[in-house]
């Protein structure tokens, strides 16, 4: 990938200290490997997906913001598009409950831990069991330093909880 190419989105959504419900959105799932959590080769992953979108002729819902979930040996990266309509293997839809609560990290990802531990405890305050997260990147390394610095996205999905909604009632 070029020095100068940037794959940071535009525009994005609003979500910071939001809930957000994307139950049956239409996605680009693209699977990409990961060690321990961490993306390997995260901005060849990102350029491969955009490409595929362009040659699909995919209308995105916000283009380039992608939604990153990373596992143990393994991940994804997620768009959600307009339409699901395209023969591609790669395009599915979100579960009929998939719930997210967001928070605007200002910082990058080494500075991560106080916000996405925040984020944890607010959603367990208002009687939401956490469930898996997702980080978008909202600046690249490019347009970094013009945008005002690292932001990130964070994005937890969570799952009503009668447990956690009893305890904290007490």
């Amino acid at each position: 990938m070029s020095e100068t190419t940037c794959l940071c989105p535009s525009n994005y959504p609003d979500w910071h200290e939001k809930d957000i419900d994307l139950s049956g959105q239409p996605t680009h799932n693209l699977p990409m490997p990961t060690f321990l959590h961490m993306p390997i080769s995260y901005d060849t992953y990102v350029q491969k997906q955009q490409n595929e979108i362009e040659q699909l002729e995919l209308q995105e819902q916000w283009p380039k913001l992608v939604l990153t979930k990373t596992g143990f040996m393994r991940g994804a990266l997620i768009r959600i598009l307009k339409s699901g309509d395209s023969p591609s293997r790669f395009i599915q839809f979100l579960e009929s409950d998939f719930k997210l609560y967001g928070v605007l990290h200002p910082g990058g990802i080494g500075t991560i831990k106080q916000s996405m531990r925040a984020l944890q405890n607010r959603l367990f305050d208002m009687g939401r069991m956490p469930k898996e997260a997702y980080l978008c990147y909202l600046t690249c390394p490019v347009c970094s330093e013009r945008k005002g610095g690292d932001k990130i996205l964070l994005l937890r999905r969570w799952k009503e909880s009668p447990t956690l909604a009893k305890r904290l009632k007490k």
